[in-house]
């Protein structure tokens, strides 16, 4: 198989794996996928140009019906899956016990309260950064939203590249796949949309605040959980996504 060839089929297993979007999905695109992180920030620019569309309804319409359909269009997009992340690492991080006892319950199918209080809270994050990107020009709302995405997408990449797994399971099907030195294409490939609301660095603050929103869910499943799985995928793909996005609307509002 050529090089590009991989990519084409690493590109629809992140398609498929990252959103919703119909695809024609093939043997082998997932095992392209987990071995190209490249594919993270495009489907980041494709996922965030299709969930920003709402926005161009800002300053037409009532800002909290622009923030609505911006997070209807987020999920009709990505999907609700990466929630699960969220939910489970909630879960995890509110029980007292050792590693072993917080993985345990991380695989677990229960819905506990701090899954509810963790989702909750996440949704209502996301129904704040779509109202901030209401108040927002065009151009600039849809500037952040997007690179928001490509962030998370990148800080996901980065994940692969550096991050330990806790387990055998889909995280460690990513970072056994990828070497440190895999993310300079990933942040190559992102760089762009740091420009998207040139000369405003709103942009450009939305994708470093999502790079950075990573390492939250990062750090917390290192120190309490003893490394990196598939639910902490999920839920850094949602936290990175908020912090983007609120720190790009902090950014138009004070810079």
């Amino acid at each position: 198989m050529t090089l590009v060839g991989r990519w084409i089929r690493g590109l629809r297993g992140a398609v498929g794996f990252l959103t919703r979007v119909p695809i024609d999905y093939r043997d082998g695109d997932w095992n392209a996928f987990r071995t190209t992180p490249t594919t993270f920030p495009v489907v980041g620019y494709v996922a965030g140009a299709l969930t920003a569309i709402p926005l161009l309804a800002a300053g037409m319409l009532a800002p909290p019906t622009v923030a609505l359909g911006y997070l209807l269009a987020v999920y009709a997009v990505m999907g609700i899956h990466h929630l699960d992340g969220v939910a489970d690492l909630g879960d995890a991080l509110v029980v007292h016990g050792d590693v072993a006892r917080r993985r345990d319950v991380l695989t677990d199918t229960t819905t506990g309260v701090g899954a509810l209080l963790a989702v909750s809270a996440t949704v209502a994050a996301l129904a704040l950064a779509g109202l901030g990107l209401a108040g927002l020009s065009v151009r600039t709302a849809v500037g952040v939203a997007v690179s928001a995405e490509v962030g998370t997408k990148l800080g996901m990449a980065a994940m692969a590249c550096f991050g330990a797994a806790s387990y055998e399971g889909m995280g460690e099907q990513f970072t056994a796949a990828s070497a440190p030195r895999s993310v300079v294409a990933p942040a190559v490939v992102a760089l762009p949309a740091a420009l998207l609301t040139w000369p405003d660095p709103a942009a450009a603050v939305a994708l470093c605040g999502a790079v950075a929103g990573i390492g939250l869910p990062w750090y917390m499943a290192n120190r309490h959980l003893g490394g990196i799985s598939g639910d902490i995928f999920g839920a850094a793909n949602e936290i990175g996504r908020i912090a983007g996005v609120h720190a790009g609307v902090i950014a138009w509002t004070l810079l």
